[in-house]
C-alpha cells in the first residue's frame, strides 16, 4: 500500500461549474404560469391512450440522440473532463436517458396491446417462497451486449407471481384517472437523473411534471428542454431554475400534488419536517409532518463493497481493484452509489496487496474538480486525525483520492454514518475469517452500522458461488441485505443505468427514518411490491467494461451505443462490439 502523506489543507469550496444563461431564478409569475399550464394538462395526459403516450416518448428519442454531443460537451466543460474521461458524461447523461425512453415506449405499446407490459423476461418462485422476476437483459440484443450479466426483481414476502401480474402497471388499471402535477427537485450530480425522474413520473405514474433544476447542474436544463421538447410543447413538462427559495415556494404551491426529490436526507427532512430544531424533533416524534403532500425520494448512501475472503487469482484481484477504483472516482465521487466503505475479513492474506492495487489505480486517475457544495468541509471533517493514504496529489479546487485506513467496525465513527460525497473511501475489517461466518457478519454490519439503504456490492470468487457451503450463505446475504440494489461483483450503478430495473432505497425506510428514500424510479416493467433489485455479473469481464474509469475505447463505444439505442439492430450491435475491440 502507498505510504501515507499529510492531507491537504482544506480550501474554500471551488465553483468550477459556471452558471448558464438560463441560470437566473425563474420569476414567481413564470412559476405560477408553468403550474397553471401543467394543472390544465394533468387530466388530459393521465387519460391519454397508452399508444399515444408511446408515440410521445418515442418522439423524444431522436431529439435526445441529436443533442447528445452538445449535452456531453457541455457537461465535460463544466466538470473539466478531457480525453477518455469524457465517457463519464456519455454514460451518465444521454445514454441512460435514451435507453429509458425506448424501454418505456416498448412497455406502453405492450399496454396498448395487452393491458400490461410483460412481467420481465421470466421469473421463478424460489425455495423460500419469494418470487424473483428476471428483468435484465430485456432482449437477445441485450444478452449479447451484456454477456454474463443478469438483473432480477425480488418481490416482497407473500407476493405471488399472480399477484405481481395483477398489480403490474397500476396507473394504467385506473378508469378515468385524474392525474396530477409532480414537482421534481432535480439532482445536481448526474445530468440524466432529472430526465430519468421526469420520464418515470410521467410514463409509469401518470403525472405531468415541473422540474426545478439544482443550481449545481443548471447547465443541463436547456439541453433537457431540447431533448424532451415533445413533452414541453404539449404542456406536460416545464423546466424552471432557482435555489432553495424557489424550491420552497413550489413545494408549498397549491397546484403541486406530489413532490419527488433526488438529493440528501437533510434536504428531505427539512422539506417534510421543517427546519432543524426542537419543533422539528417534536413533529418528527409525533408523526406530524409540515408537508402533507406525498413525497418520493432517492437519497444518499454510505455504499458498502463487501469482499468475501478467498484466494483470488492475480488477474481477479487486479480487476476487483480497477472495479473499486471506478466506483470511487466516477464523477469525482459525487454519486449516491459511489463506493464509500470496503468491508473485508480478518486474516484475509490479500488485504494489503488488494489495497495497494487500489491505491495504484487511484493514483493513475487524475484528480477532479470538487465541484459539489460542501465537499471540502466534509472531507476535512471525515479525514481529520486519520491514518490516510493519499493516492496522488490535488491542485486548487481539487481533492486527492483518499483511503481511510483502520476504521473500527464497532465504533461510533462518522465515516459509517455520514455520506462523504467526496473523493474518499474507508477500509473496514470485520473480526471473522470464515467465508460463511463473514457473509453473515457483513450483512449485520451493513444493515445495522452503515447509514443508507440504496445500494451494496458483494464481491465473491467464482468457486465460492458454486461452493455448497458458501453459495447458500451468499444467497441469504443478498436476500437479507436491506438495500434497494444488491450487486454481485459489480457497481450497482449498472442497475441504475439499464432502465428496466427499479431504482431506489429499500422499502424498510419510513418518512421518519427515510434513509435512502421512498419509492422507485425507472422500472420500465412497472412492477409493484418490489423488495430489491439483484444485479449479477462475473468477477472479471473482458473486454474492459464501458463504465470503467479511463477506458480508452469508452467514448467511441458510447457514441455507437447511442445509435444502437435509437434503432437497435444486430448490425448496430456488431459496430458497438467492433468499437470496443479495436
Amino acid at each position: 500500500m502507498a505510504s501515507p502523506i499529510a492531507p491537504p489543507r482544506p480550501s474554500p469550496d471551488a465553483a468550477p461549474i459556471p452558471p448558464t444563461a438560463s441560470a437566473l431564478p425563474t420569476e414567481r409569475a413564470q412559476l405560477d404560469a408553468a403550474l397553471a399550464t401543467l394543472r390544465d394538462r394533468a387530466r388530459p395526459f393521465a387519460r391519454l391512450a397508452p399508444a399515444a403516450k408511446a408515440a410521445l416518448v418515442r418522439a423524444c428519442m431522436p431529439r435526445i440522440a441529436d443533442c447528445a454531443e452538445a449535452w456531453v460537451a457541455t457537461g465535460c466543460k463544466a466538470k473539466g473532463l478531457v480525453g477518455a474521461y469524457q465517457a463519464e458524461e456519455w454514460i451518465a447523461g444521454p445514454l441512460p436517458t435514451l435507453r429509458l425512453a425506448r424501454l418505456l415506449g416498448d412497455s406502453l405499446e405492450a399496454i396498448a396491446r395487452r393491458g400490461r407490459p410483460p412481467l420481465g423476461t421470466g421469473g421463478v418462485t424460489r425455495p423460500d417462497g419469494r418470487v424473483e422476476i428476471e428483468a435484465f437483459p430485456v432482449s437477445n440484443l441485450d444478452r449479447m451486449a451484456f454477456r454474463g450479466f443478469t438483473g432480477s426483481v425480488l418481490l416482497a414476502p407473500g407476493v405471488t407471481r399472480a399477484d405481481a401480474a395483477q398489480r403490474q402497471a397500476g396507473f394504467y388499471r385506473q378508469r378515468d384517472p385524474e392525474g396530477g402535477v409532480v414537482l421534481i427537485l432535480g439532482a445536481g450530480n448526474a445530468s440524466s437523473i432529472p430526465a430519468l425522474d421526469v420520464l418515470s413520473k410521467l410514463f409509469v405514474e401518470g403525472y405531468v411534471a415541473l422540474l426545478k433544476m439544482n443550481p449545481v447542474n443548471e447547465w443541463a436544463g436547456p439541453l433537457l428542454e431540447r431533448a424532451l421538447a415533445p413533452l414541453c410543447d404539449a404542456g406536460y413538462l416545464r423546466i424552471v431554475y432557482g435555489g432553495a427559495d424557489v424550491g420552497q415556494y413550489l413545494v408549498e404551491h397549491p397546484a403541486v400534488d406530489e413532490v419527488h426529490l433526488t438529493g440528501s436526507a437533510e434536504t428531505h427532512d427539512r422539506i417534510v419536517w421543517g427546519p432543524p430544531g426542537p419543533a422539528c424533533a417534536r413533529r418528527q416524534a409525533d408523526g406530524e409532518p409540515v408537508l402533507t403532500k406525498p413525497i418520493s425520494s432517492e437519497l444518499g448512501n454510505v455504499s458498502p463493497v463487501v469482499i468475501v475472503p478467498a484466494d483470488y487469482a492475480d488477474g481477479e484481484l487486479a480487476f476487483m481493484a480497477a472495479n473499486l477504483a471506478t466506483m470511487i472516482t466516477n464523477n469525482a465521487s459525487f454519486n449516491c452509489n459511489a463506493a464509500k466503505v470496503v468491508v473485508s475479513a480478518h486474516g484475509w492474506p490479500q488485504h494489503d496487496a488488494f489495497w495497494g492495487l487500489v491505491a495504484r489505480a487511484l493514483a493513475a486517475t487524475p484528480p477532479r474538480a470538487a465541484y459539489y457544495p460542501g465537499a471540502f468541509a466534509r472531507y476535512a471533517r471525515l479525514t481529520a486525525g486519520r491514518d490516510l493514504v493519499l493516492a496522488g496529489g490535488a491542485g486548487p479546487g481539487e481533492l486527492p483520492w483518499t483511503i481511510v485506513r483502520g476504521v473500527d467496525p464497532a465504533a461510533a465513527d462518522p465515516v459509517l454514518t455520514v455520506e462523504p460525497f467526496c473523493a474518499m473511501v474507508s477500509d473496514v475489517v470485520l473480526p471473522v475469517g470464515d467465508p460463511v461466518e463473514f457473509l453473515a457478519a457483513a450483512t449485520r454490519f451493513c444493515n445495522e452500522r452503515l447509514w443508507g439503504t440504496l445500494s451494496a456490492t458483494v464481491c465473491v470468487a467464482p468457486g465460492h458461488e458454486r461452493d455448497p457451503g458458501v453459495a447458500p450463505a451468499l444467497e441469504r446475504a443478498i436476500t437479507e441485505l436491506r438495500y434497494g440494489t444488491v450487486a454481485v461483483n459489480h457497481w450497482p450503478a449498472l442497475g441504475f443505468g439499464v432502465g428496466s430495473l427499479p431504482w431506489g432505497g429499500h422499502p424498510s425506510a419510513s418518512l421518519r427514518d427515510v434513509q435512502s428514500g421512498l419509492g422507485w424510479v425507472h422500472n420500465t416493467y412497472m412492477i409493484a411490491n418490489v423488495d430489491k433489485t439483484i444485479l449479477r455479473g462475473p468477477l472479471v469481464v473482458r473486454p474492459r467494461p464501458l463504465w470503467f474509469t479511463g477506458n480508452p475505447r469508452a467514448v467511441p463505444v458510447a457514441r455507437r451505443m447511442i445509435r444502437q439505442e435509437l434503432a437497435p439492430s444486430w448490425l448496430g450491435l456488431a459496430r458497438v462490439v467492433g468499437a470496443a475491440l479495436v
